[in-house]
């Protein structure tokens, strides 16, 4: 893959560090964006060779004017990998819908704004390569965290149409999905809602527990990620949607799995319905 110019969002941690540092260390242009200037100065502290510019990706009306003068100083972006975003882990009933609008603000909306920013360059130049960041709970769920999948099952769902759509004008799109790897997700980049109906503790205080102490020694790791990513970005036959991480694959082959199973056992009502 000779020379290209990548955006990425939130690279100043987790995946996007990691992706940063993989495509600079491999001879490519990399934008990084991050949300203030203390981040901005570490970002350089670590990576100098990064173009990092300031962008909150919730402030969608200012998105077009960044990604305009991002391509005006460093040229056109040939790959965009929309990485920014967070966790949120509380029980359903507990949890505000104020955190739920923040979470969509920043994992869809957010995404979905930086997107429509280079979806025209893109369409204009005839290629291009979209790789948004959802996650295996953008296909599988499990008590706790039902805003962050609602979120990731947004975005996976988005991700498809912008696929579709994009695919005429030779611009690729695929979901990246990550299982569980040694970021700082589940650490001090996580929401947690606070504990206040005593009826969830058998079901949830366990799954919290364990989230909390598996933390930095989750198999996944981070720069073989990035790597992935380079693999990914050099295919002429993305998929639409790529999962990395063992416990992904198993977790959404398990998933498969009772979906057929209870497409099966529904069968017959399901087909009633037609006239």
């Amino acid at each position: 893959m000779s020379g290209k110019t990548f955006f990425i969002t939130g690279a100043n941690s987790g995946f996007g560090f990691a992706i940063a540092e993989a495509a600079a260390s491999a001879g490519h242009t990399v934008i990084g964006t991050v949300r203030s200037e203390a981040a901005r100065e570490s970002l350089l502290e670590r990576l100098p060779q990064v173009r990092a510019i300031l962008c909150d990706v919730t402030e969608f009306d200012r998105i077009p004017a960044i990604v305009a003068q991002a391509e005006q100083e460093h040229g056109a972006v040939d790959v965009l990998i929309n990485n920014a975003g967070y966790g949120h882990e509380g029980v359903l009933e507990e949890s505000p819908l104020d955190e739920m609008r923040r979470q969509f603000d920043v994992n869809v909306f957010g995404a979905v704004a930086v997107a429509k920013a280079f979806l025209p360059r893109f369409r204009e130049r005839r290629g291009g390569f979209i790789v948004n960041v959802t996650s295996m709970g953008g296909m599988i769920t499990m008590p706790g965290i039902a805003y962050y999948c609602g979120s990731k099952f947004a975005l996976q769902g988005i991700s498809e149409v912008m696929r579709a759509e994009m695919a005429p004008f030779g611009v690729r799109v695929t979901a990246l999905c990550p299982g569980s790897f040694r970021t700082d997700w589940a650490g001090r980049s996580m929401v947690r809602t606070e504990r206040s109906i005593p009826d969830y503790d058998a079901l949830f205080d366990p799954i919290r527990a364990a989230r909390q102490e598996k933390s930095g020694k989750q198999l996944g790791d981070p720069e073989k990620l990035a790597a992935a990513v380079l693999t990914l970005v050099a295919s002429d036959d993305p998929p639409p949607q790529l999962l990395l991480g063992s416990d992904a694959l198993t977790l959404v082959r398990d998933r498969i799995e009772r979906m057929k199973q209870e497409l099966s056992d529904w069968e017959a009502l399901t087909r009633s319905t037609d006239g």
